[in-house]
């Protein structure tokens, strides 16, 4: 079998009650959800377990809710023995895959996203910033499209390069209009609105990276035990200093999904396990190779299921 890499999600793959029956059998799994509570000062666990779907949905408390998602799942896994040869997560699920290679203490991510959760919302007011995902376009078409309108005055950049044909762009609400108004005429097959809180991994988020920088000073980060993937440079990180730099970058900049998951694929990783809420990245890995391994655990049947799955491919 080839290498081993752990993927964990990030906004949008969010669920009321995600995690609650792995919670309820597994003390180590409560435990995660509990020091979530204690650490942010408030019942995050309520939030996650009994909703409403509104409040879990807004940025600062989907951020840590996420985060603690996975961990928790994480914690299921540790039984099982299996451990990772690389880790990656998209967006917010990078701070997952740093507590899963030990790079940040689970108590300090769950703070910091948090926070850039609420740095996130504050950046932009509601309204003034939008994205929406390009779907059946190339990227350097849409590259060129971007940058011709940014020529304008207007902010539109690309955020989210997922998979072949899938790219989010994020920028002001007129920039990001304009931009789906020409992608369309371009041969863009569609453009879908996001409803999203404001213009995630584009420059006008510059402000909430400010921000996080004296949090991201004020924990403790070490380097990682295993190799993480970084969303902004689609390459390997494990000195503390630089995944603190790239954090804070990476508020700003785009993520390269598509170019990470090459990157697992070229360091003969073949089996990738999706840590925690939904199965969006496990969609996307398969857009982008479709002969490897790909699992999203999320409770016990699930990890269980995985288990004999890979039982039989070892044999």
């Amino acid at each position: 079998m080839g290498k081993i890499a752990f993927l964990f999600p990030g906004q949008g793959s969010q669920a009321v009650g995600m995690g609650q029956s792995l919670a309820q059998n597994d003390e180590k799994v409560a435990a995660i959800f509990e020091q979530a509570d204690q650490r942010l000062g408030y019942s995050l666990s309520d939030i996650i377990f009994n909703g409403p779907e509104e409040t879990l949905k807004r940025t600062e408390h989907t951020q840590p809710a996420l985060l603690t998602m996975s961990t928790a799942v994480l914690k299921a896994l540790e039984s099982y023995d299996i451990r990772p040869d690389y880790t990656a997560g998209h967006s917010l699920g990078e701070y997952s895959a740093l507590v899963a290679a030990k790079a940040i203490s689970f108590e300090d991510a769950v703070y910091a996203v948090r926070q850039r959760g609420l740095f996130m919302e504050e950046a932009v007011p509601f309204g003034v910033g939008a994205m929406a995902a390009v779907l059946g376009m190339e990227r350097d078409i849409l590259e060129e499209l971007t940058a011709s309108i940014r020529k304008q005055g207007l902010v539109v950049e690309l955020a989210n390069l997922n998979c072949p044909g899938q790219i989010v762009i994020s920028g002001s609400a007129q920039g990001v209009a304009a931009a789906s108004e020409q992608a369309k005429e371009k041969g863009a097959k569609r453009v879908i609105p996001l409803q999203v809180s404001g213009p995630f991994h584009s420059s006008l988020m510059k402000p909430a990276a400010n921000k996080l920088r004296p949090v991201l000073e004020e924990i403790t980060i070490d380097h990682a035990s295993v190799p993480v993937i970084a969303n902004v440079t689609a390459d390997v990180v494990t000195e503390a200093d630089d995944i603190r730099e790239k954090l804070i970058q990476q508020v700003y900049s785009p993520v390269l999904w598509e170019d990470t998951v090459r990157r697992l694929l070229d360091l003969e990783v073949d089996t990738f396990i999706e840590v925690g809420a939904g199965n969006v990245l496990s969609g996307l890995v398969r857009k982008v190779e479709r002969r490897v391994n790909v699992f999203a655990i999320n409770d016990k049947e699930s990890i269980e299921a995985m288990i004999e799955k890979m039982k039989g491919v070892e044999q």
